[in-house]
């Protein structure tokens, strides 16, 4: 329903009013398809089926782009007080005080957060309404970052996808010889999140710490072609495996988030055989296409069991000798 400059959108019990559904987020040009605040608003209700299951019971950070790509970027942990009270909030910790996060709950919340043009949903690997709180993570996620390649489209700086391609197929062999599952994620950027289900018992300095191990280890099989090194002068070419995201107060981008660049690409979950597809990279779905990859359950079975590290710790200290 539209009323002038606004569009009425019903979501379960409420209605969310979309102001100026017209407004431009993703500019078009360059091969890049335009897309409106309307459009954002449409993906996130088809799309909210799949999506609220990884955004449940975790605190978000919002990045926001009022004027839409073109304009001010805002990061916002904070939920403003005007935000409707329906709203659920987290009050969680940080270093001297609170901070008061939005939780997503629901397609409503989903619709409001498009209205004040957030654009990306990055989550917590916790969750506040389970045994443990938000010290104890669910998820453990290995961030795989590309060497940077000479040139890409038009010119620009491009990635080596097949590089990631690579390097997830060897991490899923280690996470395998561990007996931990792992669910294959674009990150509608540049590379690949890989996400083990943890079950809550470990909190997030043994997370961290399982993660470096693993990540190293990894990059002590394959030296030339993996690097667990921070500084980007300290990589080469090599491809480097991210695990800095395991920490208190992190987030990492939620599936099917949109992503805040041209064209509106999305963090979209794969199965392993579209992983070892050659034509498919980081950017390969958007908002155009998304909720059909959605649809089809990549993740099938793989998170429904949360996985305990006391096991794939001891199996990890016998491969390493």
């Amino acid at each position: 329903m539209s009323r002038g400059d606004a569009r009425s959108i019903r979501a379960g019990r409420r209605t969310v009013e979309i102001q100026r559904p017209g407004k431009v987020l993703f500019p078009g040009g360059g091969g890049a398809k335009e897309y409106t605040k309307g459009d954002l608003a449409d993906y996130y209700r088809s799309v909210a089926p799949y999506l609220l299951p990884h955004l449940r019971g975790r605190p978000l950070m919002l990045e926001r782009y009022p004027d839409g790509l073109d304009g001010q970027r805002f990061m916002q942990k904070n939920t403003p007080d005007h935000y409707p009270e329906w709203i659920t909030r987290a009050e969680v910790a940080k270093e001297g005080g609170t901070v008061t996060h939005v939780v997503c709950d629901d397609t409503a919340t989903l619709l409001y957060l498009a209205d004040q043009a957030c654009l990306t949903l990055h989550r917590w690997l916790s969750r506040t309404d389970r045994a443990g709180g938000p010290d104890h993570p669910d998820r453990l996620v290995f961030d795989l970052d590309p060497p940077a390649v000479s040139e890409g489209p038009g010119g620009t700086p491009g990635d080596d996808f097949a590089a990631v391609r690579e390097a997830a197929a060897w991490l899923r062999e280690l996470l395998d010889e561990l007996g931990l599952p792992t669910a294959p994620m674009t990150t509608g950027s540049r590379g690949l999140h890989l996400v083990v289900p943890l079950d809550g018992r470990h909190d997030f300095d043994e997370v961290r710490a399982f993660a470096h191990d693993v990540a190293g280890f990894a990059a002590a099989r394959h030296p030339d072609r993996l690097t667990t090194a921070a500084r980007k002068r300290d990589r080469g070419d090599r491809l480097y495996l991210d695990v800095q995201r395991n920490a208190y107060a992190q987030t990492a981008v939620a599936p099917f988030a949109v992503r805040a660049s041209r064209g509106a690409p999305v963090a979209v979950p794969l199965t392993w055989e579209q992983v070892d597809d050659p034509g498919v990279d980081a950017r390969r779905w958007s908002l155009s296409d998304a909720v059909g990859q959605a649809r089809t359950d990549p993740w099938a079975g793989v998170l429904s069991r949360g996985r305990s590290l006391k096991r794939p710790r001891s199996r990890l200290a016998a491969l390493r000798g």
